[in-house]
C-alpha cells in the first residue's frame, strides 16, 4: 500500500504528522517503509494512527534469535524465537509472540494477543486486543489492559490499573496502583503456583479497592 499526502489529507491526519511525512516521503512511501521510518525516530503516536487508518495486515515479521533496537513497529504479526527488547515502543497491528521475554522501555501495544515464553515488561503500559500471557511475570509502569484474559507464571504488577475482558491469573501475587478488574463472570486468581504454606505471604491481590471477583488470593488494600 502506498501512503501519499493526498491519502493523509483524506484520512484527516494532523498537521504535524503531514509535515513529517512530506519531509521524509515527498513522493509517497510504502506502508511498512513509513512505519520503519517512524520507528527510527520513536514516533509511536503517528505509527498508531497510521496502523489504525491504513489497517492491519496478515504479514508476519519472523525474527530468528534475539532482537534489540530502539523501537519496532509492524503492520501485522511479530514472531521472534528469542528475546525481544526495545528501548522505547513496540507496536504490532496483530499479535506479538516471543520465545523468551518481551521488554520495552516505554509502551507495548498489539492489535491481538501478546505471548512470551518468559516475562513481559514495559516502562509504560501494556495493551492487547486479545489475551496477554507470560511464562514468568508481567510488569508495567502504567496500566495493563487485555481484551481477553491475562495470565502470568509469576506475578502481575501495574503502576496503574489492571483490566481484562476475561480472567486474571498469576502464579504469585497481583498488584495494581489503581483497580483490578476481570471480565463479567470471570475470576481473579493469585498464587496458583505457590505452596499452601506460602499463600498467606505471597498470594496477595493488592489494589486501592476490593475487586469484585477474587476466587483465589488474599486482598490487601493499597493505602
Amino acid at each position: 500500500m502506498l501512503i501519499t499526502k493526498e491519502w493523509l489529507q483524506q484520512k484527516g491526519a494532523c498537521g504535524g504528522g503531514t509535515r513529517w511525512f512530506n519531509d521524509h516521503f515527498p513522493e509517497g512511501g510504502e506502508y511498512q517503509t513509513v512505519l520503519d521510518a517512524l520507528a527510527s525516530e520513536n514516533r509511536a503516536g503517528y505509527a498508531q494512527w497510521l496502523i489504525q487508518h491504513a489497517g492491519r495486515t496478515n504479514d508476519v515479521l519472523e525474527i530468528q534469535g534475539d532482537f534489540k533496537g530502539s523501537s519496532l513497529f509492524f503492520r501485522g504479526h511479530i514472531r521472534i524465537t528469542g528475546h525481544l527488547s526495545v528501548e522505547f515502543h513496540l507496536l504490532a497491528g496483530w499479535g506479538i509472540e516471543a520465545g523468551s521475554g518481551i521488554k520495552a522501555g516505554e509502551g507495548i501495544k498489539a492489535g491481538s494477543g501478546i505471548k512470551a515464553g518468559e516475562g513481559i515488561k514495559a516502562g509504560w503500559g501494556i495493551e492487547a486486543g486479545e489475551g496477554i500471557k507470560a511464562g514468568e511475570g508481567i510488569k508495567a509502569g502504567s496500566g495493563i489492559e487485555a481484551g481477553e484474559g491475562i495470565k502470568a507464571g509469576w506475578g502481575i504488577k501495574a503502576g496503574w490499573g489492571i483490566e481484562a475482558g476475561e480472567g486474571i491469573e498469576a502464579g504469585s501475587g497481583i498488584k495494581a496502583g489503581w483497580g483490578i478488574e476481570a471480565g463479567e463472570d470471570f475470576g481473579i486468581y493469585a498464587g496458583l503456583s505457590l505452596r499452601i504454606s506460602q499463600k498467606a505471604a505471597y498470594a496477595l491481590v493488592i489494589a486501592k479497592e476490593l475487586p469484585k471477583n477474587i476466587l483465589l488470593g488474599i486482598f490487601k488494600q493499597l493505602l
